[in-house]
């Protein structure tokens, strides 16, 4: 069930709210903002099997450095909304228990045209 989209148009000051249901046996997903798959401004990446959310980007299909957050609010199996906010210097990520994830825009991107969300999780709404 990966979903990818070509021609989003997300600037500073808005907010992607994703709702979904997380398959019971995933190891994760990911949500992907962006100018393509090659160059990600923002990757979130939730790992049950590690119990972290990873946050990353992505330049010219390379990797950069990883951001670890150990606070991890939801499970296999459960329906989850979280909120990404595109802000001028970075994204904050609200999960669904108040905690927020913050990750520099280090590409200082003005607008995100490319989304993609992969993996374990069943989108049940997804609004700019």
């Amino acid at each position: 069930g990966n979903i990818e989209i070509l021609n989003l148009d997300m600037k500073p000051g808005d907010t992607l709210k994703v709702k979904g249901k997380i398959h019971p046996d995933t190891v994760g997903f990911s949500i992907n903002l962006g100018c393509n798959s090659r160059d990600l401004a923002f990757h979130f990446n939730p790992r049950f099997n590690e119990s972290v959310i990873v946050c990353n980007s992505k330049c010219s299909d390379s990797w950069q450095t990883e951001h670890r957050d150990h606070h991890l609010p939801f499970y296999r199996g459960c329906t989850v909304k979280f909120f990404i906010e595109m802000l001028s210097d970075r994204f904050r990520v609200k999960l669904p228990d108040g905690h927020e994830v913050y990750f520099p825009n280090r590409h200082s991107y003005r607008r995100i045209s490319y989304v993609s969300i992969m993996g374990g999780l069943k989108v049940i709404s997804f609004k700019l």
